[in-house]
């Protein structure tokens, strides 16, 4: 499933395409994703896009009359291609703009979403989510706060988006291994230093990613490419069985929340 650093990717992808460009059609090929299609949808055509932004995984194409709200689940791509350029097999959602360019939500396991939220409105998708992880609103105070009496594993506990949102496996097991700390310890048995020390690489983590994936952009113009995900230089997650970097112990690996989670024994704890 695309994570944070992704979803922002393609929001800087597709951001300046659409922004100040009037819809002309929103097509739906299929009716249904993972939750039926809004009929208020349409009530974006005529208008032009004043914004296009991010809340946890979720894109929103801001309009006067509400916001179009995009979910790529676990398949879903944006593309932005000519209007006249010829459909794929699982492009459900075609936005086309007065530029003549389209925006296409391409999605072969149709886990993602299209959703409306009219001004003032607030779906229930965003009504329990934490803070932004690179804002100031997140921060090593927040969890020490929230952790004291948690029993449960660390990993779960920033994992959890009322915590702070999009902090998903791949990026809680790295800033984990960044500053050594156990992915099976309890929130709660985590002092504060330590906790500062985490958010931060949490920040570090997520805008590193952020910052390589920019890199693939062009990708977004090319009707067989993929969003700008970028290579990851990954040194915990899927790595179990090999050695660590920074003291040669191999990695093992323990299934927290029901996702796996690879950590060092010997620098971790």
């Amino acid at each position: 499933m695309p994570e944070l650093p992704e979803v922002e990717v393609s929001r800087q992808g597709i951001a300046p395409y659409l922004t100040g460009q009037t819809i002309n059609k929103i097509e739906l090929r299929q009716p249904k994703l993972r939750w039926p299609i809004p009929a208020q949808v349409q009530l974006a055509v005529g208008e032009p896009v004043l914004a296009v932004r991010r809340r946890a995984k979720y894109l929103l194409i801001d309009t006067a009359p509400g916001s179009l709200i995009i979910h790529l689940g676990m398949s879903g791509a944006l593309r932005v291609l000519p209007c006249e350029q010829a459909y794929l097999k699982h492009d459900h959602v075609i936005i086309e703009l007065e530029s003549g360019q389209s925006l296409r939500l391409n999605d072969p396991r149709r886990f993602g979403a299209l959703l409306w939220q009219a001004p003032g409105d607030t779906l229930s998708v965003f009504a329990k989510l934490g803070p932004e992880p690179l804002t100031d609103a997140f921060d090593g105070e927040r969890l020490y706060q929230l952790s004291r009496s948690r029993k449960s594993p660390v990993k779960t506990f920033i994992m959890d988006n009322a915590v702070v949102v999009g902090v998903g496996n791949i990026y809680a097991t790295e800033a984990l291994f960044a500053v050594g700390i156990d992915p099976r310890r309890a929130a709660g048995r985590i002092s504060k230093a330590r906790y500062r020390e985490l958010a931060e690489a949490i920040k570090h983590t997520l805008g590193r990613a952020i910052v390589q994936g920019g890199t693939s952009l062009k990708d977004f113009t090319q009707a067989d490419g993929k969003p700008g995900y970028f290579k990851q230089s990954l040194l915990a997650y899927g790595r179990a069985g090999e050695s660590c970097v920074r003291c040669a112990t191999p990695l093992q690996s323990v299934q927290l929340g029901q996702r796996t989670s690879v950590y060092c024994p010997g620098c971790q704890r």
